[in-house]
């Protein structure tokens, strides 16, 4: 049973401006297209430009993040290289989830539901990077339930520009409703981008106690240039070098038994440089020829983290055996 939609205003917000985006572009092409096509235009010329158009406004936003993750890259070992074709199919694969993932933001963000309140022991709260909303998980909701992983949450928090420990304080809110609905212990988050540093932001600011574990996909744990392309408080948050990451960064350990996983491409096409997503206090997994948005429709990246979440659900199941069989020895 899925519960209502997680309606909240900042995923509204990013929703919004994104359908109008969408909307509005369409409707003056369809506007033009008629006015030329009156005065005696082919109309299939706009037929044809209309999927150009829907072809290049991935492929000129993935070429642009690449280029300039290209610029300021990590040196790579020879071994992580890749050739001509893989990299083809690299920038193929990041124009697919660009493409996917905003409309996804766009239309499909309040079907992201939370799941009705019922007893579970391995709850899992998925955290979306910046600018965006839940609606990035969309295409994996379904694999998760395919896998028995759950039950799975979401959250959009904002508003979008806000401060990251505003987001963490969000999170905790969220992290306490999940435990308090499921009557688990603990939860497993998933962050990916900025997610991640918004799940170590709690971590630091509430402790582990409520985690059992915690996995960042691509996360700029120490920054990427690509934060200065845009303004806003979470934004600089994001720039290398800058005081609340070095602050973040003072102790990068996991809390006494979360478990940290930290899965990053040497191709990420926006966290450069692509090392800035290692985190020292966590299982770090090397991944190639995957660019940013990609690794959340990555087949590769997905049987790794439903590994975690597996994991997680039978440390879980141990633990409640433990607890049971302790009860059970002082009532005998």
């Amino acid at each position: 049973m899925r519960g209502r939609p997680h309606v909240t205003w900042p995923a509204v917000v990013t929703a919004v401006t994104l359908a109008a985006l969408y909307i509005g572009g369409v409707a003056a092409y369809v506007a033009w297209a008629m006015h030329a096509v009156a005065q005696g235009a082919a109309a299939a010329w706009f037929l044809t430009g209309a999927v150009l158009i829907y072809i290049a406004v991935p492929a000129v936003a993935a070429a642009f993040s690449f280029a300039l993750a290209w610029i300021c890259r990590a040196p790579r070992p020879p071994g992580r290289r890749i050739g001509l074709a893989a990299t083809l199919r690299m920038f193929r694969d990041e124009m697919r989830a660009i493409a996917r993932s905003g409309p996804r933001m766009a239309f499909s963000w309040w079907r992201m539901r939370d799941p009705e309140a019922a007893p579970a022991i391995a709850p899992v709260l998925l955290l979306h990077g910046v600018l965006c909303n839940a609606g990035v998980w969309r295409g994996l909701q379904p694999r998760f339930a395919a896998r028995g992983i759950g039950p799975v949450y979401t959250l959009s928090y904002g508003p979008p520009w806000a401060s990251i420990e505003a987001f963490a304080d969000e999170a905790a809110t969220k992290i306490d409703a999940i435990l308090a609905a499921t009557g688990a212990r603990k939860v497993t988050v998933v962050g990916h981008s900025m997610g991640g540093l918004v799940a170590r932001a709690y971590l630091r600011r509430y402790g582990g106690a409520k985690v059992r574990c915690l996995v960042t996909v691509g996360a700029p744990h120490h920054g990427s240039v690509h934060a200065w392309l845009v303004p806003g408080t979470c934004l600089a948050q994001l720039r290398p070098g800058n005081s609340w990451l070095a602050e973040l960064n003072r102790d990068e350990t996991m809390p006494v038994a979360v478990r940290g996983i930290a899965l990053w491409s040497w191709h990420d096409s926006m966290v450069a440089p692509q090392t800035s997503a290692r985190l020292a206090g966590a299982e770090n997994v090397e991944l190639t020829g995957i660019g940013h948005n990609a690794l959340l429709a990555s087949t590769e990246v997905f049987a790794r983290v439903a590994q975690e979440l597996e994991r997680a659900a039978r440390d879980a199941a141990s633990d409640v055996a433990a607890e049971t069989d302790a009860t059970s020895a002082l009532i005998y």
